[in-house]
């Protein structure tokens, strides 16, 4: 064998470099299902089942098409524990000249994988990954620029809009503006989304999919989550479909309401396009380039276009830069020194906070929950609470079908829980319960009151939120963007500060003293 060509689970495009110069008569491609990708954090079972489904169809297609291929399933009882271990043993079976990777999404996994063909002798060629529009290099080539200034990820998704020339008319941007975010930001009215609300297209599980389904329910039945209504893109004819439908259905109303959240809503005008995309079964380049199509053609408001967009070209590519400039220290960093542990109704949804409860419930169902729900919810309160980020990232990347760490990390140390002191966002995403009351209706059927800061009916979102400016006020005094909120802050009377800051303890304490819910240990033991 000339060539090994590793595929992970989030690597799966035929056009990706590794397969570059692909010889069948030569080359083969390895793929592995072991346990420990789904027991390192406590994976959901929609995120293992998405995973491993994805896997296995794209296996499938390869052997149609007569690659060589060495695939080693979870239920192969030879199968070993970890990605590294697997690999050393197979190199010491197949003995290939060289082992040949597209670059990883993991700092984790990219150390593990060296390290195994480096136990072996084997050269690794870890070529780029060009389905993303920019390169690590090129991105910390940006930081450099910015010098003093700090980063931003405004400039940084400027700057590629130039460079590629999307929504740009000449050297101008498209409508004569850069941002519409404030004509993104509606609620909906009290009748809500309405029964015209389109639906995204759901993909009932075919033959590998309800094997896989089964698979998850035995060996990781501990694990949170619930596989009843997975009906997720597994192939890149599925994602397709998806696309098409978003743009034509969803995107013309994505962009007012992409803030604005109603119970028993999970999909509203969402995507749903991101676990395809960190699959690598969607190109972003396709993705923007038909959401910039329907909006030049007049089918898609520029506002609504121009912030699906941002999200793609902006945030995703930015996220990226973020993790590999800043790993592998980025994720240890706790600048707010929040060390509170992660409620154990986190894994649960047994809460009576309304808006917690439907995100989590939505969130275990599902495998999903649209960003305003991850920020300014579930985000939200533990940065108020004043949980260790570590605890929080580990519960992002377990419970969503499309956490990959290069995307999941910094979203949650950098913007959700301002761990990284601010270089990922301008200020902490901190408000009170009155935000949550303005983009949804979750507040009318809560026992709590989103505008009491104390008392028994008081929105622990609201006493929390003040609690934390109070804890941070020093730090946070020299921000210029939290000079309104610190303002409001000094002019509360001190007796009122007490009784806030007592009331914020007693969460705290009730909090810490309900029963936690720890992951099934027999769920790894069954992986291995």
């Amino acid at each position: 064998m000339r060539d090994l060509v590793l595929v992970l689970g989030d690597q799966l495009d035929l056009d990706a470099a590794a397969f570059d110069g692909f010889d069948a008569s030569r080359d083969a491609v390895w793929m592995a299902e072991v346990g420990e990708e789904s027991t390192h954090v406590w994976s959901s079972q929609p995120r293992i089942a998405l995973f491993l489904a994805a896997m296995r169809h794209f296996a499938e297609n390869l052997h149609e098409a007569g690659w060589p291929m060495h695939y080693r399933r979870l239920d192969d009882p030879a199968t070993l524990g970890s990605l590294g271990a697997q690999l050393v043993h197979d190199i010491a079976r197949l003995r290939p000249s060289r082992v040949v990777l597209t670059h990883p999404g993991d700092w984790r996994v990219l150390q593990a994988l060296q390290a195994a063909t480096a136990a072996q002798g084997v050269p690794l060629d870890v070529r780029e990954d060009r389905h993303f529009f920019t390169t690590p290099a090129e991105f910390a080539a940006h930081a450099a620029t910015r010098g003093d200034r700090g980063l931003r990820m405004e400039f940084f998704y400027r700057e590629q809009r130039e460079r590629f020339g999307i929504l740009m008319e000449g050297r101008e941007p498209l409508g004569g503006r850069w941002n519409f975010d404030t004509e993104n930001r509606r609620a909906f009215s009290s009748d809500g989304p309405g029964f015209d609300l389109p639906q995204p297209p759901r993909f009932a599980p075919d033959a590998i999919t309800r094997e896989v389904i089964s698979l998850v329910r035995e060996r990781f039945g501990g694990h949170p989550g619930r596989l009843d209504s997975f009906a997720w893109p597994l192939t890149r004819s599925q994602a397709l479909q998806a696309l098409q439908a978003f743009v034509t259905e969803r995107l013309p109303l994505f962009g007012p309401y992409q803030d604005a959240m109603w119970p028993g809503e999970p999909w509203l005008y969402h995507a749903q396009l991101s676990a395809a995309l960190n699959l690598k079964l969607l190109n972003p380049r396709e993705v923007i380039a038909a959401a910039e199509a329907a909006t030049r053609a007049g089918r898609v408001p520029l506002a609504s276009g121009e912030g699906f967009i941002r999200q793609i070209l902006g945030w995703r590519e930015y996220v990226r830069g973020i993790y590999w400039t800043g790993m592998p220290g980025y994720a240890s960093l706790n600048a707010l020194d929040a060390h509170e542990p992660l409620p154990a109704w986190y894994w649960t949804g047994e809460t009576d906070m309304a808006c917690l409860r439907d995100a989590i419930t939505q969130t275990l169902e599902h495998g999903y929950a649209h960003h305003i729900q991850r920020l300014m919810v579930t985000g939200l309160y533990a940065l108020l609470l004043g949980v260790e980020p570590s605890q929080v990232h580990g519960w992002y990347l377990s419970v969503y079908v499309d956490a990959v760490e290069w995307v999941e990390l910094p979203n949650t140390l950098g913007m959700s829980q301002y761990a990284d002191g601010g270089l990922m966002a301008s200020k902490p995403y901190a408000a009170s319960g009155q935000y949550i009351a303005r983009q949804s209706p979750h507040c009318r059927g809560c026992r709590y009151q989103p505008q009491q800061r104390t008392g028994e009916r008081a929105c622990p979102f609201t006493t929390l939120y003040v609690d934390f400016l109070v804890r941070h006020e020093t730090r946070l005094s020299g921000n210029p963007r939290m000079t309104g909120p610190l303002q409001q802050l000094r002019q509360l009377p001190d007796d009122e500060r007490r009784r806030i800051r007592t009331q914020a303890a007693q969460i705290r304490e009730d909090q810490s003293r309900a029963p936690s819910v720890e992951p099934d240990p027999t769920a790894a033991r069954h992986a291995r």
